[in-house]
């Protein structure tokens, strides 16, 4: 067997290794009550995939919001990438989200109505390398929301733990 037959003989039979990349918006879940949840493309230029790739980025305080038909993502900061020179991406620029025709109807029509945003929740490394975005059409909560959400939790966890 040469060494290139060798190459694309491992190339095939050794599966890609799982991405442990997952930016999460851990305040999100806190301030919104998520009514659905769409997976979406983001559009990267530069250095930005490999500084995602790095972990090098943040979710704090993002959200999406329509312009001319088409869906960005404002307040999602990638550090620049370490490595990168002159071709450096901007950290804190807005970035397209990629949906299809049906889902981006759907979704700027929720977001027209009174008390419905739609944020970031989760980025992540798809299998095929892609960089995901995960977002939600969501209601903002109250702060009685909020202590109800506080207390099923210790109530969870105590159940867990066999405190009860």
């Amino acid at each position: 067997m040469t060494k290139l037959q060798k190459k694309s003989y491992l190339c095939n039979v050794m599966p890609k290794a799982k991405s442990k990349v997952q930016v999460n918006n851990k305040r999100a879940s806190f301030d919104y009550e998520f009514l659905e949840t769409y997976t979406a493309g983001i559009q990267l230029v530069g250095t930005e995939i490999k500084s995602i790739r790095a972990g090098k980025a943040s979710l704090q305080d993002a959200y999406c919001y329509f312009d001319g038909g088409q869906l960005f993502v404002k307040g999602m900061n990638v550090s620049t990438y370490h490595w990168g020179t002159w071709g450096q991406h901007e950290p804190a620029r807005d970035r397209k989200l990629l949906l299809n025709r049906r889902e981006l109807r759907h979704l700027q029509a929720e977001d027209k109505k009174k008390g419905l945003t739609i944020v970031a929740v989760r980025l992540y490394i798809a299998d095929n390398g892609y960089a995901k975005l995960l977002i939600a059409l969501a209601r903002g909560k109250k702060e009685y929301d909020k202590r109800q959400t506080i207390k099923e939790r210790d109530v969870r966890r105590e159940l867990d733990r066999g405190d009860w």
